[in-house]
């Protein structure tokens, strides 16, 4: 099999690689990748099975699409996934979320190619249920004044785009909705230096360099989390398609177990790292406190959250025989260890 991965660098894409390329159960999976950045695949050049292209999506139309047609399933990994983004950069976050995934979903129907696309779990906004079912929960965002649900709304609609086409014009696809997964390489550094990092990332930052840990109107949300090792496992599943049990999906990838507070994420974080065994961390954690702010005057104004977000996984669990394993604890302190 051929697979096409664009955005093979970032979180999601450079573990599929890895495990594509070291399970014994896919080796004869071959991984064209692409990315605008490759620091995160360099072990993996002079691999037999992998390719890697560096280039930019918004102009390599031409190389994607000779790609599209040669490869049997295309991955359009491309994309931000960063709340502090949806909110400073709406206009990038539209025109890479839809539009430019939009032109690879089309290379797709043209060629008659089978796609495999990141929705969110984000598109479910503010649903009122408890727990979130692919096809009957209500898909539910603010205001228009709240930027941050350009996101939402970008994933969504390129959903509806894409069933359409598996309706009108026959495109094979799977669609799958994340659940706030965590591991290695999740967030740099850099990026929470800026502030612009995701929860767990942005507070072991914290801890590390004497700020405190910030509890966005209290942490009373809550999120389910799902280690990457997990979800890594549900792709490969949705890859390999057995007797075509994927084919016109969407499939929530989640753990519901691990549904807890962001408030408590980051007590689990300290735990971790007074346990980790290293002196900076340890040390880092025994002095660090926690704050609470506003969103507003953490994010500034156009901020807007959901409280609650368990998924539904008895789709996948039926159709591809896949539940999560990793538990929460175990998730955090994997998470923190990778930073090490």
């Amino acid at each position: 099999m051929n697979i096409l991965l664009l955005g093979a660098n970032g979180f999601i894409g450079s573990h599929l690689v890895e495990r594509i390329l070291s399970g014994k159960d896919t080796t004869g999976w071959n991984i064209r990748a692409f990315d605008i950045e490759g620091n995160n695949l360099e072990k993996y050049r002079g691999n037999e099975r992998f390719s890697f292209r560096l280039g930019d999506i918004f102009k390599d139309d031409e190389w994607i699409e000779e790609q599209v047609k040669e490869c049997d399933v295309t991955l359009p990994f491309v994309g931000i996934a960063k709340p502090a983004y949806y909110l400073s950069k709406p206009l990038w976050t539209f025109e890479l979320d839809f539009e430019q995934n939009l032109k690879v979903v089309r290379m797709c129907v043209n060629n008659k190619k089978r796609v495999i696309f990141p929705s969110t779990s984000e598109v479910y906004g503010m649903s009122p249920d408890k727990t979130l079912t692919e096809d009957e929960s209500a898909l539910m965002v603010g205001p228009i004044s709240k930027m941050r649900w350009i996101y939402s709304c970008s994933k969504q609609m390129l959903d509806r785009v894409i069933v359409a086409y598996g309706q009108e014009k026959g495109l094979k696809y799977t669609i799958f909705r994340p659940f706030n997964w965590i591991g290695a390489r999740l967030d740099t550094f850099k990026d929470a230096e800026e502030r612009s990092a995701r929860s767990i990332t942005q507070m072991v930052y914290d801890i590390l360099n004497n700020r405190s840990i910030t509890l966005v109107n209290g942490g009373a949300q809550r999120r389910s989390f799902t280690y990457i090792s997990d979800g890594i496992d549900a792709l490969i599943a949705i890859i390999r398609n057995v007797d075509g049990n994927a084919d016109g999906q969407i499939f929530n990838i989640g753990n519901p177990w691990n549904n807890v507070s962001i408030k408590e994420l980051a007590y689990e974080i300290l735990k971790s790292m007074k346990e980790s065994g290293n002196d900076k961390f340890m040390n880092a954690a025994e002095s660090a406190e926690i704050i609470i702010k506003p969103a507003d005057e953490y994010y500034g104004n156009g901020y807007d959250d959901m409280q609650n977000r368990v998924p539904s996984i008895e789709n996948i669990k039926n159709k591809l025989a896949w539940t999560p394993k990793i538990r929460f604890s175990e998730a955090v302190r994997m998470t923190v260890s990778s930073y090490l």
